[in-house]
């Protein structure tokens, strides 16, 4: 089901038909926060492919999405691991010979569960940094010569787990770490080819699958938010669509932060850790 409808572009700070003629490419794009952000974009005109793993659920977000805006024209691409850049290679081709064209690359596929060091085995660890770190990358090297041809502009979700030490998700922050100097490196070396390369770091936003797993329940945490309410989906949205617009376009190499200030007071370990270290930092059985 969507969260946006056509109210959005109503009550909007954009101008309807913003990106008419634009395509996006999205890899997560069926999870609860990148479908959000194609929500928006379509809703502003754009056309979209949104890539996963799972047919089904990539197939019916494709289709409710689509439905967001008369003649808009969405596709999904299931069966496609971002681990492997030749399936996202061919998600492109398919795109393009689809839509006819990628201006847009929003990399948002990741993968996250907490875990304690001693039990977090080197092939979670892998896991997380090849889906969330490798997936990036690839996703960006399948698509690069639509990128090249049509100067276009790329957003990576990061977020913003590295900016301190969180437990159990030594594997995300890592990951999520590389993406932000993955971003850095391409907003340089791609910058006069016209491609752009941008980070966005979610918060806790409410409704998500990672706020049911890693945030403090119902108004607990709320103390530690600056704007003293958890972020929503329509929050990112809000700054995807910023980014992607003229408005960013002298506005490269940044990561814009979405999280209500929380990260500035640091991080939830205070609330958190207390209520778990002893479950999950036993001594026994540890992972390898």
């Amino acid at each position: 089901m969507s969260t946006l409808d056509k109210t959005f572009v109503d009550n909007s700070s954009w101008k309807p038909d913003l990106f008419k003629g634009k395509v996006v490419f999205v890899t997560g794009g069926a999870g609860t926060i990148c479908r959000v952000q194609v929500e928006a974009l379509v809703l502003l005109g754009a056309n979209a492919a949104i890539i996963g793993r799972n047919p089904e659920k990539t197939a019916k977000a494709a289709k409710e999405i689509q439905d967001l805006r008369p003649g808009a024209k969405v596709i999904g691409i299931g069966q496609v691991d971002v681990r492997e850049v030749e399936q996202l290679a061919n998600a492109a081709k398919k795109t393009v010979a689809e839509l006819g064209r990628i201006d847009f690359v929003i990399a948002g596929a990741a993968g996250n569960f907490l875990s304690d060091f001693n039990h977090l085995s080197a092939n979670a660890f892998k896991s997380v940094v090849s889906i969330d770190l490798l997936g990036s990358f690839n996703t960006v090297k399948a698509t690069f010569s639509e990128l090249k041809k049509n100067k276009g502009a790329i957003l990576f979700v990061s977020a913003t787990l590295h900016y301190y030490g969180v437990p159990f998700q030594t594997h995300v922050g890592a990951a999520k770490a590389g993406i932000d100097a993955l971003s850095n490196a391409l907003a340089v070396e791609l910058g006069p080819l016209g491609i752009r390369s941008n980070c966005i770091a979610p918060g806790a936003i409410a409704g998500t699958e990672g706020f049911e797993r890693l945030s403090p329940s119902g108004t607990e945490g709320l103390g530690k938010v600056p704007l003293a309410r958890w972020g929503t989906t329509r929050d990112i949205a809000e700054s995807t669509v910023f980014l992607f617009s003229p408005a960013a376009s002298y506005v490269t190499g940044t990561i814009q932060v979405v999280d209500g200030g929380y990260w500035h007071l640091g991080n939830f370990a205070g609330e958190f850790y207390p209520k778990v270290i002893k479950n999950q930092n036993s001594i026994d059985n540890p992972k390898l």
